[in-house]
């Protein structure tokens, strides 16, 4: 067997800086920690240095490299990419003592990158600001993508970053708002900066503390769902406002940041006429009003964690349908309510839910809306194909003929996505989970959703399950977030070997 030749030098040097991108992260944390006081900034900060030293020496070692990245290497280094930064992630937890054990600070780091926001913190209220922040930081930094970070500044090393951007980029499609790729990944990144400010400022004169609307806004826009409070967003039940203001970002963050920009360059008839963003605001109008019509006649249920006096109102009722459906579909993952003691039909609603996905182009994870749309529409189409076998019928996406190519990659992408669900309950169960609970784990795990089902619902952690059944998760994650060919590529045989 002849395997092929990878350009390990570039993979070196990449994965060094995204280490010293890290260790700079890890630094501005630790700035913050020192102006709250936090007592182990010293040891936050020693390892915000180790980091940024690593990537150094990364970057040292290998700066006699060869600037051109083949589509083989790109995998990879997305793949080792996301593994490095969560490794190097574990450092502030566990030089800090904030979180001890290993494997507990890669679970949490890992759902940090890949914006799951699941938890193994019980007390997240009693951790230090810095540490606070930081969780917060690898959400922001995993929403857009670590990657499409670098190669925003990829020009300046003299690498060109297509191939990145084909492996990183979430959805089926890679649109580009500019020639060059690196021109593509700035005008995203100043747009995701944009938002983050602007939510960060909105939250701050709706009544939230600066620090708290800064955490909530890294994880909003990044689709993340860490939150500073140990209830999440049901901690502000009485404060509508700061609710409202959380689901216009959500929703903000699960379309594609693509109509973003056309928004801001007064090209709205893009967005008006685009085919995946009317079904995102038409499922999320749907789904809203089905909770609504479930709860009227059902009543609340035990369903609140915070306040249980603001749900004697139509508007809370409203408001916490729509929060709920919205954190769900944008795979946000923050809580207002506890939808599991909501009437069994929205529990299960809610789990289908999970394998929605946002849009293409977004910070969401899961399946995504358009591979929905193309699924649905040549399935019909099959029908027609079966009475007229010699007519030319091809699927068709903002009246545009989708290649057939394309078409059998979402249908790959939808078996193995769902073949993934079930080996993961599979493995969940082996490793002593219930079936309820390991059917939600699994699902939320693979669509970085965060809340699950049964011991895994949204007023529990994961700080219960065997270290085995966390790395998994872990593992679920980050196929799930890199759209799982991505990882999965690197486990054949033949991607190793020369062609």
């Amino acid at each position: 067997m002849h395997f092929t030749s990878l350009n390990f030098k570039i993979i070196g040097h990449f994965l060094g800086l995204l280490l010293t991108v890290n260790g700079l992260f890890i630094l501005a944390a630790t700035i913050v920690g020192y102006i709250y006081g936090d007592p182990e900034m010293f040891n936050m900060l020693l390892s915000g240095i180790t980091v940024l030293v690593l990537g150094g020496l990364f970057m040292v070692l290998t700066r006699n490299r060869k600037t051109e990245i083949q589509k083989k290497d790109g995998y990879l280094i997305v793949s080792l990419g996301w593994v490095v930064m969560a490794i190097s992630g574990t450092f502030p937890y566990i030089f800090t003592g904030a979180i001890p054990n290993v494997v507990d600070a890669f679970f949490e780091t890992m759902s940090g990158y890949t914006t799951t926001g699941a938890s193994i913190l019980s007390d997240i209220e009693s951790l230090p600001k810095g540490i606070l922040l930081w969780r917060s930081l690898t959400h922001w930094m995993g929403g857009m993508g670590i990657i499409v970070l670098a190669i925003a500044i990829l020009p300046l090393l003299g690498i060109g970053g297509m191939q990145l951007f084909t492996a990183e980029a979430p959805g089926p499609s890679t649109d580009k708002l500019h020639p060059r790729i690196a021109d593509t990944a700035k005008r995203l990144w100043f747009l995701y900066v944009g938002f983050t400010v602007l939510e960060t400022i909105f939250l701050s004169l709706a009544g939230m503390s600066f620090f708290d609307a800064l955490n909530h806004s890294l994880s909003t826009l990044s689709t993340g769902g860490f939150s500073t409070k140990n209830n999440s967003l049901a901690f502000w039940n009485d404060t509508p406002l700061i609710q409202y203001i959380v689901i216009l970002f959500m929703g903000i963050a699960g379309t594609n940041f693509i109509l973003s920009y056309f928004a801001f360059t007064g090209k709205i008839q893009r967005i008006i006429k685009d085919e995946e963003f009317k079904w995102y605001v038409l499922f999320v109008v749907l789904f809203t009003g089905l909770c609504v019509l479930v709860l009227v006649p059902n009543g609340m249920g035990d369903s609140t964690i915070a306040h249980p006096e603001v749900w004697g109102r139509n508007e809370s009722l409203f408001r916490h349908s729509l929060f709920q459906v919205l954190a769900i579909v944008t795979t946000t993952g923050f809580v207002s309510a506890d939808f599991t003691f909501w009437p069994p039909f929205l529990t299960l609603f809610f789990f289908g839910l999970m394998f929605l996905g946002g849009s293409a182009g977004s910070t969401a994870g899961g399946i995504k809306i358009v591979r929905h749309i193309i699924l649905i529409k040549n399935g019909i189409l099959e029908f027609k194909r079966s009475l007229h076998p010699r007519a030319i019928l091809p699927v068709r996406y903002n009246n545009k003929a989708v290649q057939q190519p394309i078409v059998y990659t979402i249908l790959a992408f939808f078996i193995l996505y769902m073949l993934a669900f079930i080996v993961g309950v599979l493995v969940f169960s082996w490793l002593g989970l219930d079936f309820t609970t390991a059917l939600g784990g699994s699902a939320s795990a693979l669509g970085n959703i965060g809340p699950a089902l049964g011991n895994l619902g949204p007023t529990f952690n994961y700080g219960h399950l065997p270290d085995a059944a966390k790395l998994w998760a872990t593992f679920l994650m980050l196929i799930g977030r890199l759209e799982l060919f991505t990882v999965l590529i690197l486990f054949t045989p033949f991607y190793w070997r020369n062609r």
